[in-house]
């Protein structure tokens, strides 16, 4: 009938898994190129960068985008595109999706609210299990941001599987898991901070009932 509003139907699980992963996808797309840039000034200090006529050394993140987007083209700034939204797809998934599962998990049985303690050991959970899950992708995505100023031979990825195959048998499924642990102690400090302040801001705003 007219003027009849359908009942609201509360997020499942999946609901808040998959929306979380497109998500992630999205702002990937938008930051891809500054998260580049920071791979190039990260390891500018390990490897010779090749310096033609007019190369530069990368300096500062616009100089950095200018220089790349002069010398290697446009595309460039997307290398790894592909390895970087699987990453979003299992990260923000799992660190964003099951947050609200997790934390009801640790929530004791009768308990009125949920206290900072148990929010916080729900952030540090998801966080873990999240880079658990996408560091393959984690390693892939940088490998191909970092292969444009490394030598030709080492080049050696045709795609994204490619890449996962050549590094686990070349270097074995460890390699594929290289740097996990302070992925995770990094990445679970900014869930807490990321997930907890908006969780705490959100129950705030409800007690108050400033956005009804």
């Amino acid at each position: 009938m007219v003027g009849l509003k359908p009942p609201e139907v509360p997020p499942t699980a999946a609901m808040k898994f998959v929306s979380a992963g497109m998500a992630g996808c999205i702002a990937d797309l938008c930051t891809f190129p500054l998260d580049t840039a920071k791979v190039r000034l990260q390891i500018q200090g390990e490897v010779r960068i090749p310096r033609s006529s007019g190369s530069l050394e990368y300096r500062g993140v616009l100089g950095t985008l200018s220089t790349m987007v002069r010398t290697e083209g446009a595309r460039s700034l997307y290398s790894g595109l592909a390895a970087g939204l699987q990453r979003q797809m299992s990260f923000a998934s799992i660190r964003i999706g099951l947050y609200d599962s997790v934390k009801q998990l640790y929530t004791p049985k009768g308990a009125e609210s949920t206290g900072m303690g148990t929010r916080l050991l729900a952030g540090c959970t998801t966080g873990a299990v999240a880079v658990a899950c996408a560091q393959p992708t984690d390693v892939v995505k940088v490998r191909f941001q970092a292969s444009r100023i490394l030598s030709d031979s080492a080049r050696r990825y045709s795609g994204t599987v490619d890449a996962y195959r050549t590094i686990a048998r070349e270097e074995g499924v460890r390699g594929l898991w290289r740097g996990t642990l302070p992925n995770i102690a990094r990445n679970a400090i900014i869930n807490c901070g990321e997930l907890v302040t908006y969780d705490l801001l959100k129950d705030a705003l409800l007690r108050a009932q400033l956005m009804t």
